[in-house]
């Protein structure tokens, strides 16, 4: 028999597994906040489908709880249509409608029943392997393994089928149109696969888990990588690593497994803006430091470009740069060193003269500020091998 605590992880894994795989699309399409206004009004479909069924176990919820999912995301775009509001105003103002009446019908006709508010929102993980699936006297093991399970099983073949479709509407829905994919039908497929995990999870995790399941190990996965396949395999092992140390951070310290979850997904996030070799905030801020560097020598060539050999010596000479260019020693010798470790430069008796390789890209480096065209730039760091390390 397995133990409860590694139940609860393979549920908490499978919900992760699931809504890292949704996130990805959403967060490419700029969607994310989608999510959250799911997570909520689907309380509204959950309890009109208890209100029809009476029982909490009916795969009528489940069904009520995507309609009501998928009538937010029409709902947003149809007010976002009107072009009266922007689409974060849009869903400001539908999900918390939908979601109050949703407590309203709790509160005033479901007050007897295991529908409160507080497990909505945060859910309960601990609680996942008390409620079993059982037939025929045989303990097949918690309802959420088999329900994430189902729902994964329908997401990973969907995601076979239609990869190319998901990826063209995501990237270009103007050519999707052109081969013949309806952007619109992908959508809403998206829309309605995306309510579905939604409602499975809900019960298990919560709203503010599956929201921060969706968004962040995408939103993480972005910030390492552009390729669509790696963002997948990438999101996906964010979330199951933040599902089981939670987990365990959670056991340790005695508290929320939900909210440790979440807190492990905000850490691993943060590590990785501040050290991702590409969009991370440390390569960010060392780009920005090189540029300004590759700015100050390309001014420096510039200027040594315009003077005449041996009639505007004193201009050529180092501590000219201190004066003219207000730099301070340092700043000089700094960009003195770049320049000529770059072969743009050579200096005889403190005077500074253009290599015939600086002489070249500084003719070129003019020619790019008269055309303003951005991709003659890179062609020429190539050519020279500038900037390198």
């Amino acid at each position: 028999m397995i133990l409860p605590q590694f139940e609860i992880q393979i549920v908490a894994s499978l919900v992760a597994i699931a809504c890292a795989i949704i996130g990805v699309f959403l967060v490419l399409r700029k969607m994310s906040l989608i999510s959250d206004a799911i997570s909520h009004s689907i309380l509204l479909g959950i309890v009109l489908g208890f209100f029809i069924t009476h029982d909490l176990n009916s795969p009528v919820l489940i069904l009520f709880a995507a309609l009501v999912g998928v009538l937010t995301v029409v709902l947003v775009e149809f007010i976002q249509k009107t072009k009266l509001v922007k689409e974060d105003t849009a869903i400001g103002l539908v999900f918390p409608a939908l979601f109050s009446i949703g407590i309203i019908l709790i509160s005033t006709n479901a007050s007897d029943i295991h529908l409160d508010i507080d497990a909505v929102l945060l859910g309960e993980l601990a609680f996942a392997p008390f409620d079993r699936f059982i037939v025929m006297d045989y303990d097949l093991g918690p309802k959420s393994v088999w329900i994430m399970g189902g729902i994964l099983l329908i997401i990973v073949v969907s995601l076979f089928l239609f990869y190319k479709e998901l990826k063209v509407t995501t990237f270009d829905p103007g050519l999707s149109a052109v081969l013949g994919i309806s952007p619109i039908l992908i959508h809403y497929g998206l829309m309605s696969i995306s309510s579905i995990t939604i409602v499975g999870a809900f019960d298990a995790v919560g709203a503010i888990l599956v929201v921060a399941f969706i968004i962040v190990p995408a939103s993480t996965a972005y910030l390492i990588t552009d390729n669509l396949r790696k963002m997948l395999i990438y999101s996906v092992a964010f979330g199951v690593i933040s599902a089981i140390l939670g987990y365990w951070l959670a056991f340790i310290l005695d508290a929320s497994i939900a909210g440790a979850m979440t807190a492990v997904l905000g850490l691993i996030f943060i590590l990785v803006y501040l050290i991702a070799p590409k969009h991370g905030f440390l390569s960010n801020l060392s780009l920005q430091k090189r540029q300004a560097k590759e700015v100050k020598m390309l001014t420096l060539l510039l200027h040594l470009n315009s003077l005449n050999d041996g009639i505007e010596n004193e201009e050529r000479e180092i501590k000219h740069l201190y004066r003219h260019f207000r730099w301070t020693k340092k700043q000089a010798n700094s960009i003195l060193k770049f320049a000529e470790e770059n072969g743009m430069i050579e200096i005889d008796k403190e005077l500074i003269f253009l290599t015939n390789k600086g002489k070249e890209f500084s003719a070129k480096a003019i020619d790019y500020i008269i055309t303003n065209r951005d991709d003659k730039i890179e062609g020429m760091k190539n050519e020279f091998m500038l900037f390198r390390g």
